[in-house]
């Protein structure tokens, strides 16, 4: 996101407890003013409120509980603990890709894995995983154990199955496969190799270390297959690059020896352990973490016996029967659709859950207001803080996104209300004085290493829709719907009465910074009114990116889609206050506000366009726009062309014309009445083919729009021009089930597109998923093909709620 930034010069005096008081220093005033230490900028000054993660709730069993996980999304595997010093776990193996070999490790797209991704997990101590690696077919599966022997946190374990596709796998490059198992700690403690030589049929024990946090601990591997162990122990500071650590020490193997094997040496004082596991098609091997060893009673061997072979064979197939049962129990898919999309579903939570990841460090904050990607932008440090988030895709967006976590949590609370309230509590403690939440977080260096340095910096004056509150409305209304047991109704209680003053900073920073000329206008801060190389200028803050906005960005802009997020958060606001008997302040009126955002009559009076029968945005516009190559005077003797915006219309204040997602938010926010003929139009303009239905799902842009399916700039294609999202086809469905039980006249008109819309999205991301493997980010409006980043974890598996006819309230 790239917007205008905010700094405050203001100093205070910092005084220790031993300077003298005022009388003193009036007595002996100095020659020279005193020393002033600077006050922390606003955009980095935490907001002076409670933490919600310091609540009893997520403290204790709940904290223990939710320790260890498969915390590290950007890897095809990688476990850690949620702490910021973590002691590290990660596969990386050797695939072969154009008849070369490549050392996989990180989730990247160009490594073209056929497909991978979490079949099923929990959330919490199990998960299924397959990957396919061009003939190479990779099952790992994730399980944990807490007992009484335990340390903090409880044991773990890793089972890796290696098979093969002989249809796909040329034995020149072998007839078996290499796998490297490390661990890393964090902290830099020193990692022990239990012998040079290592023969897991004289001892399965590889390494061990202690940790304050889980005491003395011991990784164990044991397999019955023949399998060749080496090892090799580095020490570094640094993180993000242990693959590389790898190749070069097999490289120096290869030179030296002529043998792709580890060097069987440590360096001193190692904090990371890679160990290489070579075995013949087909093997299996079981990795575990035992913690606590320290402890008398510790009885390594029984642990180890009970995490591996047999017994975990039988542990993982009653997770993964547990699994099935609440899956079903939840979402009663059984009774709503075929046995095939019930496995696709299955995939779908399965991949959100097993894409939570925990997160440390500090996000860097614009201080600049430039709007040019190409110019230096000055920076300063956020909090150090950490973040428990799902991602909204492993390979390509391995990271918090605050829009896509709203419409995660929609599926999270569902699943486990306490994996969700923890959430969105750290997302909220992310919360400066101001009110403001970065919205993308790039916390820590193996976050950092993903993003080009551009994009890092964050701009304190711009926003992101508040989908939180999609989360919070439909939680208050399970609450009022007796949905929860005794304990979770109280704790929810507890989360809301602390997050209030969280909840109610984020909504007056909204109120007052991104508010319009007129009374109830909002527009979304940070696009750039000075470019000459966007057709039409990003509108990054809003989540819809390309989306056609008015031409030319000014303050007299009026943005549908955020009045209609506004009126979500002021209706949620309310009801928290009701349900938890507060009074309303002055300014503070948040029903009055509801009230007069959801006022249908002012509503058309400054967004409906009576001849499109379509609500749009407000701003200076002109539609004689376009992008034209230009030859660029730059003195030398060729001159480049650059694809330039030419506008050759003067803009005018007026509704700007593009049917699309944002025409249709008020029809979401369900703002329009039952018997309205504009709710007519509404049904009208999403069934018509000429515009956004497709046999596939609802295009993001009208086809008759001047922007569908444009370039923005030579080197970015359309985005939210035309191709099919999951997120809005879901809203709009939630407001079409709605409609299609509500009396009037349009009652069955909305149910027949109600049925038709969710079977075609149903239809689709099931064939995609068959064919593909992936869950995609967007889908083709043509085909219905797959399209961006793959695999998209996120809110692409609201297609589980879409199976399950789960709405809510929003």
């Amino acid at each position: 996101m790239t917007g205008s930034g905010r700094t405050t010069a203001r100093s205070r005096v910092i005084r220790s407890s031993s300077e003298p008081d005022a009388d003193a220093l009036r007595e002996r005033r100095p020659k020279f003013n005193r020393q002033r230490e600077p006050r922390l900028p606003r955009s980095i000054t935490p907001l002076p409120a409670p933490k919600i993660m310091d609540l009893p709730q997520f403290q204790g069993e709940h904290k223990e509980s939710l320790y260890w996980g498969t915390y590290r999304p950007h890897l095809y595997l990688g476990i850690r603990a949620r702490t910021p010093q973590s002691l590290m776990a990660g596969l990386m193996w050797i695939g072969v890709k154009d008849g070369r070999y490549h050392l996989r490790h990180v989730c990247r797209q160009e490594d073209d894995l056929s497909t991978y991704g979490w079949k099923k997990h929990n959330g919490r101590d199990y998960g299924h995983q397959v990957l396919h690696d061009h003939g190479i077919i990779l099952t790992t599966e994730f399980l944990k154990s807490k007992g009484e022997d335990s340390g903090y946190g409880g044991d773990w374990a890793v089972r890796i199955d290696v098979q093969v596709d002989k249809s796909k796998w040329n034995e020149e490059f072998g007839k078996g496969a290499q796998l490297f198992f490390y661990l890393a700690d964090e902290g830099g403690n020193v990692l022990d190799v239990s012998r040079e030589n290592l023969n897991i049929h004289e001892d399965s024990l590889l390494a061990s270390g202690s940790r304050t946090d889980i005491g003395d601990w011991e990784l164990h591997l044991k397999s019955t297959d023949d399998l060749k162990l080496h090892y090799s122990g580095f020490h570094t500071p640094h993180f993000h690059n242990l693959s590389d650590l790898v190749e070069e020490n097999l490289a120096s193997q290869i030179r030296k020896h002529a043998q792709l094997q580890l060097s069987d040496s440590s360096d001193d004082s190692s904090n990371v352990l890679v160990f290489q596991i070579i075995g013949g098609f087909p093997f299996t091997t079981d990795i575990v973490l035992i913690s606590g060893t320290d402890l008398e009673s510790s009885r390594v061997e029984e642990r180890v016996n009970s995490l591996t072979g047999a017994s975990l064979s039988n542990e993982l197939k009653y997770k993964e029967q547990a699994f099935d049962e609440k899956i079903e129990k939840i979402f009663n898919l059984a009774e709503k659709v075929d046995s095939e999309s019930i496995s696709v579903g299955k995939a779908a939570i399965g991949s959100l859950l097993g894409g939570i990841g925990y997160f440390y460090g500090q996000s860097k904050i614009a201080l600049s207001r430039t709007l040019n990607f190409r110019e230096h932008v000055d920076y300063v440090s956020y909090w150090p803080a950490e973040l428990y988030t799902a991602v909204p895709s492993r390979s390509f967006f391995p990271r918090g996104f605050l829009w896509d976590e709203g419409f995660h949590q929609l599926l999270i609370w569902r699943w486990d209300i306490r994996i969700s309230l923890d959430i969105i509590g750290h997302w909220l403690d992310l919360m400066n004085i101001d009110g403001w939440i970065p919205r993308e977080q790039i916390l820590g260096t193996e976050a950092l290493s993903r993003v080009p340095d551009e994009f890092v910096p964050q701009h304190p004056t711009n926003g992101n829709p508040p989908t939180l509150f999609l989360a919070l409305s439909d939680i208050i209304t399970g609450l009022k719907n007796n949905e929860f047991t005794a304990k979770d109704r109280s704790e929810i209680s507890m989360f809301l009465e602390s997050a209030f003053v969280r909840l109610e900073a984020w909504f007056q920073w909204f109120n007052t910074t991104q508010s319009g000329k007129q009374t109830s206008s909002y527009y979304w801060h940070g696009r750039d009114n000075k470019t000459m190389r966007e057709l039409n200028p990003k509108s990054l803050s809003s989540g819809l990116d390309d989306y056609p906005r008015a031409s030319h960005p000014s303050t007299d802009e009026r943005h549908l889609d955020l009045r209609c997020w506004m009126l979500l958060a002021a209706d949620c606001m309310h009801s928290i206050e009701k349900l938890l008997d507060k009074e309303t302040r002055p300014g503070k009126d948040y029903g009055f506000t509801a009230k007069l955002l959801s006022d249908h009559e002012l509503l058309n009076q400054m967004h409906f366009d009576e001849a499109y029968g379509a609500y749009f945005d407000f701003g200076n516009h002109t539609e004689k726009v376009q992008l034209k190559w230009k030859e660029m005077e730059t003195g030398q003797q060729y001159a480049p062309r650059q694809l330039v915006r030419d506008v050759s219309e003067r803009p005018v204040l007026r509704l700007v014309p593009h049917i699309g997602y944002v025409s249709l938010f008020p029809f979401m926010g369900r703002i329009i009445p039952s018997g309205s003929w504009i709710l007519e139009k509404q049904l009208e303009l999403i069934s018509n083919n000429s515009l956004l239905w497709t046999d596939y799902g609802l295009r993001s842009l009208g086809k008759t729009s001047s922007m569908y399916m444009k370039r923005n700039t030579e080197h970015d294609p359309p985005y939210w021009r035309g191709p099919i999202w999951i997120n809005m086809n879901y809203r709009i469905l939630s407001a079409l089930h709605h409609y299609s039980k509500e009396n009037g006249p349009y009652q069955d008109k909305a149910k027949a597109i109600y049925t038709e819309l969710r079977s075609n999205l149903i239809r689709n991301i099931v064939r995609n998923y068959q064919q593909t493997g992936f869950f995609w980010e967007q889908y083709d409006q043509i085909k219905g093909k797959g399209k961006g980043a793959r695999p998209f974890t996120g809110w692409t598996s609201l297609v589980v709620l879409i199976m399950a006819e789960e709405y809510g309230t929003i």
